[in-house]
């Protein structure tokens, strides 16, 4: 199995323990804001996972709608929102047919979701990447907003994407979809160095542990893009 796609598969808990030390110094909602006001808004969050988004968000009155594949990430976002006292739907489902009506949404956001399908499917992933972004186009109502979130390095000094493939895919995402980057830094910080390798290395792996060590890390450096895109009333913006 894909190494993601076994965490997602068996280790939710595990993810949304280390995400819980991610953003400290809290820079992905206001840049997220740049491009859209929340208030008010239905919101579909596609690859949702253990909640990140709806729980960040949760105070901007808004309706959520969250999507994932993986059984296992949404029963951890369900425990996630039982503990939070909020209220967002979940769905089990595909981003790629996304069992929704037409402009339905004001929002669909994919946060480090459709990546992934950059090396899931190495030889056809402009054709799987072009249907997920032409269905959040076709979820979301005219005047709305696409927005997509995704990794643009961890454990860097600098924000670059980490794999020229990823580059690739975010090329595409500007030069063929019109959509728009932001880079801000999203840095976690752990109680220790040890802690920083425990519960980071079952996800980036042995060579981030060594680094993070290496380098005396319980601030663990990471930088994240924000792509936006908003739509006209009549199509696209």
């Amino acid at each position: 199995m894909d190494h993601f796609k076994n965490i997602y598969t068996n280790k939710a808990q595990e993810y949304q323990n280390m995400i819980a030390a991610e953003d400290v110094d809290c820079n992905l909602v206001p840049a997220l804001k740049r491009v859209i006001s929340f208030s008010g808004k239905t919101i579909l969050d596609l690859g949702t996972g253990t909640g990140r988004l709806p729980l960040l968000l949760s105070d901007q009155d808004t309706k959520f709608i969250g999507l994932d594949l993986h059984r296992a990430m949404l029963l951890e976002n369900q425990a996630q929102r039982e503990k939070d006292g909020g209220y967002w739907e979940l769905v089990q489902g595909d981003i790629h047919n996304l069992p929704f009506p037409s402009w339905w949404v004001d929002v669909a956001i994919a946060g480090w979701a459709i990546g992934h399908l950059r090396s899931w499917f190495a030889d056809q992933w402009r054709a799987h990447i072009f249907r997920v972004l032409d269905e959040m186009q076709r979820v979301v109502k005219p005047g709305g907003t696409l927005l997509i979130i995704e990794t643009l390095g961890t454990g860097s000094l600098i924000p670059a994407p980490p794999t020229s493939e990823l580059a690739e895919y975010y090329n595409y995402l500007e030069d063929e979809w019109g959509f728009k980057r932001q880079q801000i830094q999203t840095d976690y910080v752990f109680p220790s160095i040890e802690a920083a390798v425990e519960y980071t290395e079952f996800f980036f792996g042995a060579e981030l542990a060594k680094k993070i060590r290496r380098n005396g890390w319980s601030q663990l450096p990471e930088w994240t893009g924000v792509w936006g895109k908003r739509m006209k009333a009549g199509g696209e913006e």
